[in-house]
């Protein structure tokens, strides 16, 4: 691993913060976000939405700035997601390649077309 590479994999360790947070606007009710914040800077989110009720979570963005890609964060940030919710079933909308390597590795199923949970159906469509 090279000097730069660990350095960058050392902040994404000890400089980054995880703010809960939900989403205004047009993002629908029920809409959640992940915030993954350097000093004042936001520098990643996920955006999910979760189910109490039926025990169900799905994730529908997950984007984490260029220059941390490979360092872990993706990896840190889902576990944050997980120990926050504890208990909850965690499913994926996403098809991007490099989110997709993620959510395998952390595993996370793909969401089925149609969402098994009918709680997540009224809140409406995920982004």
């Amino acid at each position: 691993m090279s000097g730069r590479r660990l350095r960058l994999r050392i902040f994404a360790y000890r400089g980054i913060e995880f703010l809960s947070a939900h989403v205004p606007g047009d993002a629908g009710p029920g809409e959640e976000c992940l915030l993954l914040v350097h000093v004042r800077k936001v520098v990643g989110q996920i955006r999910y939405r979760i189910c109490t009720a039926c025990g169900e979570g799905v994730i529908s963005g997950v984007d984490i700035d260029g220059r941390l890609h490979s360092t872990g964060l993706g990896t840190r940030a889902l576990s944050h997601l997980r120990s926050l919710h504890p208990g909850i079933t965690w499913r994926s909308t996403l098809t991007l390649r490099a989110t997709r390597d993620l959510l395998r590795r952390m595993r996370i199923l793909a969401a089925e077309a149609e969402p098994r949970c009918e709680h997540v159906l009224a809140l409406g469509p995920a982004d």
